[in-house]
């Protein structure tokens, strides 16, 4: 299904749109980063990391660690996967990526770092109670642990079956509870119980950092060897509209698929981590703003990958790319990997898929056993306390993961149940965002119009996706119904909170 290699068609050959991305994604940092940096205003208070420092969660680690550890964190096989999935669409995903990590994904990751900062380093449901009041902050306690595991469970079985692909490209992995992805798996659960137990800076400070060199290097791989080896990016005026060989629509699956490259909410999830290891809130916008736009980078060179180097068919549809997607998403990437970069940079490339992932599962159930432990009142210095709540954890992990091993459980659908709760878990931060800006009396719609976007994404595809209200027939993928619910919803959402923003500032005005 590979194209042969300079088989571009005419117009195609400068790649354009990629490279006007590329450099969208890099000014955003320095322009539209400032800007929201500037809004938020850091200052030199006393972070969590200095005031607490328990040595197990709390703990003061260098801005570049910082960085490439909440790089790490977020990154997972979302930018990977999640870009080529989108690719299905064609080169209009590049639109989405680009502008969803610059004034959506970045901005989103950014307040939930910096809230939770501001919060001594309080787990995201915590902060969005805070904000949202105390029914959305027990809604988010629990809604938070569930796609935490899920997201464990994502980042535990796709990296067992990468692992397998690269140990034995021709082989399946398959064969019942001892076969090669059942072993791996077990493996990476059990690493998932210690790095989620010990201290923070034990193996994610100190390792993470190599890994997330070799994920820089290895999405720079891919970049370069698509032109090298003879492909071309094609253009998105000459693909202005879907390519997708199913029919799926743009609106919203598009957005819902291409999560963690271009908004993720999981991401809140993760940046807590990091606002505990803070030393300065001046190192916010490089930590948490800067990694979202690396991966974004990273989502922009795997969607191109996808959207030039399978075979188109004769009416325009991506059927190349669905064909090698179909064999899973190991043989996808491995596929990538090894046509980009040939033998010798397979290894390396290989190496950073794999460990991406797993440094995102551990970390999710790290996040799980925090958001529980906030919840609980438990004190994490205790051994026994993070014993107590790991063990369940990582219990749920291991069921959910094996199950799907054993085919007893479908990696899929728990894949489109976390892509949903996903987004939808971001629309809550950033409407708890706004709540936050709007009493301190700043801009809030730099956290508005994306909150607001992302309510309409989230409610048009519950009402349509067979996961969801589309497991009735009449509603599966019935655009006529779904689109006019999602403007409906983000419409409610806004008026209710331009309401209560009013109500508040004439409160204050009042007082004043």
């Amino acid at each position: 299904m590979i194209k042969n290699s300079g088989s571009g068609r005419e117009g195609e050959c400068f790649m354009i749109s990629f490279a006007v991305c590329l450099l969208i994604l890099v000014c955003g940092y320095f322009t539209y980063g400032k800007f929201v940096d500037n809004i938020f205003g850091p200052d030199d208070r006393e972070t969590p990391a200095v005031a607490i420092n328990d040595g197990v969660d709390y703990v003061v680690m260098p801005a570049w660690k910082l960085f490439l550890v909440q790089l790490l964190n977020i990154a997972g096989l979302g930018p990977i996967f999640g870009a080529m999935q989108g690719a299905l669409w064609g080169p209009i995903v590049f639109l989405w990526i680009t502008f969803g990590t610059v004034f959506a994904g970045a901005v989103h990751d950014y307040f939930s770092g910096m809230l939770s900062e501001r919060n001594n380093g309080a787990s995201i449901s915590e902060v969005t109670g805070k904000y949202l009041g105390p029914v959305l902050h027990n809604v988010m306690r629990v809604f938070s642990v569930v796609l935490l595991v899920m997201v464990g469970t994502v980042f535990a079985v796709g990296p067992a079956g990468l692992i397998v692909k690269l140990v034995d490209p021709n082989g399946t992995g398959a064969g019942g509870p001892f076969s090669q992805t059942t072993v791996w798996l077990a493996i990476i659960i059990t690493y998932y119980f210690i790095a989620t137990f010990i201290s923070i800076d034990k193996i994610i400070g100190k390792i993470y950092p190599i890994f997330g060199i070799c994920l820089i290097i290895m999405a720079v791989g891919v970049a370069f060897g698509i032109p090298i080896h003879g492909f071309q990016i094609p253009e998105i005026s000459a693909h202005f509209g879907s390519m997708h060989p199913n029919g799926t629509p743009i609106w919203s699956f598009m957005f819902i698929t291409v999560a963690c490259g271009a908004i993720s909410g999981f991401h809140s999830t993760q940046s807590p981590l990091m606002a505990r290891c803070l030393k300065s809130e001046r190192q916010g916008r490089f930590v948490f703003y800067g990694a979202m736009i690396a991966e974004g980078i990273i989502a922009l060179v795997w969607a191109a990958a996808g959207c030039s180097l399978y075979e188109i068919s004769a009416d325009g549809l991506n059927t190349g790319l669905a064909a090698i997607l179909a064999d899973g998403q190991s043989a996808a990437i491995y596929d990538v990997c090894k046509t980009t970069m040939g033998s010798v940079g397979v290894v390396l490339a290989m190496l950073g898929v794999v460990a991406c992932p797993i440094t995102s599962g551990d970390t999710a159930f790290r996040s799980a056993r925090l958001t529980l432990a906030d919840w609980m009142k438990f004190d994490q210095g205790s051994m026994g306390h993070r014993l107590a709540l790991c063990i369940p954890v990582l219990g749920a992990g291991a069921f959910l993961g094996f199950g799907n091993t054993l085919g007893l459980l479908s990696y899929t659908v728990i894949w489109r149940y976390f892509s949903w709760t996903n987004q939808t878990l971001a629309m809550i931060v950033l409407w708890a965002a706004s709540v936050y800006l709007a009493q301190e009396k700043k801009n809030y719609w730099i956290t508005v119009a994306p909150a607001t976007f992302m309510s309409a994404v989230s409610a048009t595809y519950f009402v349509m996706a067979p996961e969801c209200l589309g497991m009735i027939p009449a509603l599966k993928n019935n655009t006529l119904v779904a689109y006019p619910a999602g403007i409906i919803v983000a419409v409610l959402f806004l008026f209710l909170f331009l309401k209560a923003a009013n109500k508040a500032a004439e409160g204050n005005r009042a007082v004043s």
